[in-house]
């Protein structure tokens, strides 16, 4: 078996290896994955859910986009296992090519049609299960691939960069779906154009995999081999000893998930949805669909903005959230990431509640609510790459803060689509209790905190458990 040689394998990480090795990682992760949230609101209720009428399709659709967040604790268990017993730069490239992988082979997917009505629905929910199961073990490596190679004091500032593989990987999935709907017609989009975007991942990957060969184990990780101190059964420590910290981090995280998935994917159904009957009839005639009573009957009015027009706004509000993410570091730093998390997660509340003011009123309006609703995104988002992992000792660290962050994701993020359509087609139009359902997920989030203790100024590298 070949070695590789002292001159080609760097002895520590640089600043600027971890920096870009942590965001390019979670870039990747997060393309892919925004790649496909994209297409079940755009392509995928019509394509693998052609006789389902049009709210039912997209219902369908999001019921698979939720099957990632069932997958995600499955992959925190099995990707923690291995990032606490064998280390953590393995476990990150084996869950960079699981999910490069699953989005690749979601772009060859046949349409369900024919022999295909069945089968391609089942395709899709395998990879998008195998999606969900990366992604479980994504996050949380990258986050203690930059916290644990960080200064003591830096922590949550160095914490914010895999945070920002968020909005860099939304960005690019979204201005590629643009382009490729501006630059094709209608009908070639949906034949064809809406797999390029899947395709191209493969080239992400590849840079992905090959900046992460590069790393070293952290110190941190290193102290827990030469201290004996790596766990047969890190999932079992973990529940067995450290139960508390997983209950505080799921529900720390919960708001965080709820106001991301409110303000992209139901955002995007909602403000590209039709205002008025007329407008969803001449859609459906310019689709070849019909119209009819049924369809009257069950009409639910949006905001009905052009799809590539919210798309740029989306775009826009996402900026937003990639500068709050960097304004987030520092202040975590200075404050305290439980103080700094508090007084975020008070004004999400103070969001959800004046919601009505945002989306209801016109495009403006919902502007200005994607503009402050993801900067709050941001705020509350960049600090949980260090506090999350601070929770926890060196040697059930993967899978503690992995553990805690996916199954915030089954409780706040693989619902919060459904239950907001949900709640949007219940109120025939109105989005008011939708911000309830907002402002209560931010009041859990509050409770959580408060019973929570500050962990800056731990000795995280030492901390071994």
């Amino acid at each position: 078996m070949s070695t590789v040689s002292s001159s080609t394998t760097p002895k520590e990480n640089t600043r600027g290896r971890v920096i870009f090795s942590s965001m390019v990682g979670t870039t990747v992760e997060f393309y892919d994955f925004y790649a496909y949230a994209t297409a079940s609101v755009l392509v995928f209720p019509a394509l693998f859910f052609p006789n389902a009428t049009n709210i039912n399709a997209i219902l369908s659709s999001f019921a698979i986009f939720g099957v990632a967040f069932i997958a995600r604790p499955l992959g925190s268990v099995v990707f923690g296992h291995f990032g606490d017993k064998v280390g953590r730069k393995g476990t990150l490239v084996a869950s960079l090519m699981t999910m490069g992988i699953a989005t690749f082979l979601i772009g060859f997917l046949p349409p369900a049609t024919g022999n295909f009505v069945i089968l391609a629905p089942l395709l899709l929910v395998i990879l998008r299960f195998a999606q969900g199961l990366a992604l479980g073990g994504e996050w949380s490596g990258a986050a203690l691939l930059a916290t644990e190679n960080a200064p003591p004091n830096k922590r949550a500032i160095y914490g914010t960069f895999p945070q920002l593989g968020a909005p860099i990987g939304f960005i690019l999935a979204n201005l590629v779906f643009v382009a490729l709907q501006l630059g094709l017609s209608p009908e070639q989009f949906q034949s064809w154009g809406w797999r390029v975007p899947f395709i191209l991942s493969a080239v992400l990957v590849a840079v992905g995999v090959y900046v992460r060969l590069t790393l070293v184990e952290s110190m941190s990780f290193q102290n827990v081999v030469s201290q004996k101190k790596v766990m047969k059964s890190p999932v079992k420590q973990t529940f067995q000893h450290h139960w508390r910290s997983v209950l505080a981090g799921t529900i720390i995280m919960f708001a965080t998930y709820v106001l991301f998935y409110l303000m992209t994917s139901f955002t995007l159904t909602y403000g590209t949805a039709p205002a008025t009957v007329e407008q969803a009839r001449w859609q459906a005639q310019e689709k070849g669909q019909t119209f009819g009573p049924a369809e009257v009957e069950a009409f639910v009015p949006g905001l009905g903005v052009a799809r590539t027009d919210f798309l740029w706004m989306l775009i826009l509000g996402v900026v937003f959230f990639g500068v709050f993410i960097l304004v987030s570091g520092p202040l975590a730093e200075k404050l305290g990431r439980r103080r700094f998390l508090l007084g975020v997660s008070v004004l999400i509340l103070a969001f959800g509640i004046s919601w009505t003011l945002f989306f209801g009123p016109g495009t403006a309006a919902a502007m200005a609510g994607l503009i402050i609703g993801l900067s709050l995104m941001g705020l509350t988002f960049g600090p949980m790459a260090a506090y999350l992992p601070e929770l926890f000792p060196g040697n059930v660290r993967y899978t503690g803060s992995a553990v805690a962050y996916n199954l915030s994701s089954v409780i706040g993020a693989a619902p919060a689509s459904f239950v907001a359509i949900a709640l949007w087609q219940a109120g025939d139009g109105d989005t008011l209790w939708v911000g309830v359902y907002l402002a209560a997920s931010a009041a859990l989030t509050i409770v959580a905190l408060l019973m929570t203790g500050e962990t800056k100024d731990q000795d995280f590298e030492n901390n071994v458990g």
